[in-house]
C-alpha cells in the first residue's frame, strides 16, 4: 500500500492504522492530509476533478516515495493520492513518512508534498456553478519544489 491513487474516498483511518503497523524502529512519524477547499482565488468551488495517466501515475509516485526515502534517510515514506470528483472538505492528498529521528520525517513530509505537484502526472479541474475551468500550474508551487534542490 506504499503509493495508491484512490477513486473512493481516502479512509484516513485504515491508512494510518495500515502505516503504523510498519514503524518497528522508528522513533518519528508524521503525516500530512490535503482537503479540498470550497475556494479559490475568484471564489467558492463546488469541488475539484483530477484526472491521471494510470500506470505513469503510480509509477512516479512510487519514484517520489523513494526519493524522499534516500534523500531523509526515512524508513518508511507512503502517498494515498485521490482522483475523479471530489467534494469539498474530502480528503484529496495522504502522505506519512517515519524516521529514527523527528527532523527526517518532517523533512520527508514536506519534501513529498512540496514536490508532488512538480514530478507526478496529474490534471486538476475546479467546478464552480456548474462549469470546470481546468488549473494551471502555480509560480509558488514551482519555487516551493525548487527549494529542496539545494538541501
Amino acid at each position: 500500500m506504499q503509493c495508491t491513487i484512490n477513486h473512493v474516498p481516502l479512509d484516513l483511518q485504515q491508512l494510518n492504522q495500515c502505516f503504523v503497523s510498519e514503524l518497528a524502529g522508528a522513533g518519528a512519524m508524521v503525516t500530512f492530509t490535503g482537503f479540498v477547499r470550497d475556494y479559490n482565488e475568484v471564489g467558492e468551488l463546488d469541488g475539484l476533478e483530477l484526472e491521471y495517466y494510470p500506470g505513469m501515475t503510480e509509477r512516479a509516485l512510487e519514484k517520489l516515495r523513494i526519493r524522499a526515502i534516500e534523500k531523509f534517510t526515512c524508513l518508511q515514506v507512503h502517498i494515498a493520492h485521490r482522483v475523479g470528483l471530489i467534494t469539498n472538505y474530502e480528503p484529496i492528498v495522504w502522505v506519512a513518512a517515519s524516521a529514527y529521528h523527528r527532523k527526517a520525517a518532517f523533512d520527508a513530509a514536506m519534501f513529498t508534498m512540496d514536490t508532488l505537484k512538480q514530478s507526478v502526472p496529474l490534471w486538476k479541474k475546479e467546478w464552480q456553478q456548474g462549469k470546470a475551468t481546468w488549473v494551471e500550474a502555480k509560480a509558488s508551487d514551482e519555487e516551493l519544489a525548487m527549494r529542496w534542490l539545494s538541501k
